[in-house]
């Protein structure tokens, strides 16, 4: 038995379960047994998920292709060493629009995206889950905002949301569990006095940050190094709030083990997954199968399960298993203040505006997006100002000269779904034999006329307070979408509590099953509808239907 305290337990030790770590597989708690439930990914959702079943009393094994993190060993206030806390297998690219990865990517270890996410922590408002009836856009959901709601509110009180007294859009305008941040940082004030002077509504955003201490976690500092892993633990991360929890309820968690494919018996039902660990393929059985791998690896995985009963892939018979993939326009608009705003300092996002949000007769494209003061550090500007706005050479030395003085908004604009913009297989292959992903986007005339109107009002927010526009990044940020949810089984592949229209023990529950994208960070719905879904499986559970 290995102990926790030194860093051979972080790279090495692959199973996890009460006071127990282990550096191989001969020891699983349930290795050779039936659990309740098999989580594919332990990431923002299946984190939730293995803490509200095992909490609820099942038998829950979770699987992550990345390593258990320790923030004290692996995090760095460095941006280089904390790209490893990314995705970084090859995934392939294609479209007018060709998506990047690579640094952009979602996470791999214990708490996936959310050990380097922002910390920003919208709700949803009430019109993303009806575009179509609303805007003529898009689809329904099956669910709407009031369904969401109490799980909004549990997981905000939960892993208490810092944020304003008073929040000026949307159904929820506060108070949140834990008061705002503060101070806020030089650009964010100053973004807010530019939106003042033109009458923009403006506020401190919900954070996933504390601003008092909370479950023997000190309240955030300022160090401003949240997209590299909070050493502190200031920020929340399932990585150290959901799955300790979980783990303490009786939870294995199974790491640097990839599942290569979910099992189905001779009734076409799931019976559990295959995985690979250190070259070798174990099997874990599970009357319930939930995949919780991300908007990319979700689509690969049941693609890649296909067999004699299930031909095109599991939760398929609409064939829209890796359709209408949807990330959000992000992009990163620059000025040049007189000034010094220092960009590094304090949390990536500490002011925005939800003005645009909603659909406004007076533009010519529907639905909106949410302007963010955010934050930088300087590795990442290089790499904006050469691979989005083509600086070099002289002139990227120039520009990095002046790197205090320059400020950033951050556009996250709703990106309406489109059946092409998809993942599938691709004809590579890579070190497990799996298929690598190929994921195709565009972005439609309405996309792009939002991405105008949001880039104008960015710069009219910089000139009010003096900025100088200087260049803009085209980026994106959170794919969503692949699995969307709906009521009827030809136009979506999961109901509205995230399970398969076909297999009724198996459940996708991330960010892929979003029906529409929204104007806004999604991890907080991500985090809800996680919670809703383990609410429907624990009656499952107790109405004794798997």
């Amino acid at each position: 038995m290995m102990t926790v305290e030194n860093e051979s337990y972080v790279k090495h030790n692959c199973d996890h379960y009460k006071d127990s770590r282990y550096d191989d597989l001969n020891h699983r708690k349930y290795g050779d047994k039936e659990v309740d439930v098999c989580i594919v990914g332990v990431g923002a959702a299946g984190g939730v998920l293995a803490y509200e079943l095992s909490k609820a009393g099942l038998d829950v094994v979770g699987i992550e292709a990345g390593p258990f993190w320790d923030p004290q060993v692996d995090f760095a206030s460095d941006e280089l060493h904390a790209y490893r806390l990314n995705w970084q297998d090859t995934r392939l690219s294609d479209g007018n629009d060709a998506l990047k990865f690579g640094p952009n990517n979602s996470g791999r270890g214990v708490g996936g995206g959310t050990t380097h996410f922002t910390g920003v922590f919208y709700r949803f408002h009430k019109s993303d889950f009806r575009t179509k009836s609303t805007d003529g856009v898009g689809e329904d959901w099956p669910i709407t905002y009031e369904d969401l709601e109490p799980y909004y509110t549990k997981i905000e009180n939960d892993i208490k949301v810092s944020g304003p007294k008073q929040f000026p859009w949307g159904p929820f305008n506060g108070p949140y569990p834990y008061p705002e941040r503060e101070p806020i940082s030089a650009w964010a004030q100053v973004f807010r006095e530019g939106c003042e002077v033109l009458g923009i509504r403006s506020s401190v955003p919900p954070l996933a940050i504390l601003s008092a201490p909370f479950d023997g976690r000190p309240p955030c500092t300022n160090r401003g190094f949240c997209n590299e892993g909070c050493k502190p633990n200031a920020k929340f991360s399932t990585l150290i709030h959901h799955v300790p929890k979980a783990i303490k309820y009786g939870a294995e968690i199974i790491t640097d083990s990839m599942v290569t494919r979910i099992l189905v018996d001779q009734d076409g039902k799931a019976q559990g997954v295959e995985f690979n660990h250190d070259g070798s393929y174990y099997l874990q059985k599970a009357k319930v199968v939930i995949v919780s791998a991300f908007a990319v690896e979700t689509p690969r995985l049941l693609l890649n399960s296909a067999c004699s009963q299930y031909p095109d892939g599991l939760a398929n018979n609409s064939g829209l298993v890796g359709k209408y993939l949807m990330t959000h326009s992000g992009h990163d608009i620059f000025a040049k203040f007189d000034e010094e705003m220092r960009l590094y300092k304090g949390t990536p996002v500490m002011a925005c505006t939800q003005d645009f949000y909603e659909t406004d007769p007076d533009n010519d494209f529907l639905r909106g997006y949410t302007l963010n003061a955010h934050g930088d550090r300087p590795v990442a500007l290089s790499k904006i100002l050469t691979a989005d706005a083509g600086y070099w050479g002289k002139d990227l030395r120039e520009k990095m000269l002046d790197f205090n003085f320059y400020s950033q908004i951050t556009m996250v604009g709703e990106v309406l779904p489109q059946k092409d913009n998809c993942v599938t297989l691709s004809d590579q292959k890579d070190e497990y034999g799996l298929p690598r992903p190929k994921v195709i986007f565009n972005y439609c005339e309405n996309d792009n006329k939002m991405i105008e109107h949001g880039v104008e009002k960015a710069n009219q927010i910089f000139k009010a307070r003096g900025g100088k526009p200087t260049f803009v990044a085209a980026d994106t940020g959170h794919l969503m979408g692949g699995c969307r949810m709906g009521d009827d089984p030809d136009n979506s592949v999961v109901n509205g509590y995230c399970q398969s229209h076909d297999i009724s023990n198996l459940f996708v529950c991330d960010a892929s099953v979003f029906t529409t994208s929204g104007g806004c960070n999604p991890t907080n719905t991500v985090l809800a509808i996680a919670a809703r879904t383990a609410d429907y499986i624990i009656q499952m559970g107790k109405k004794g239907e798997f």
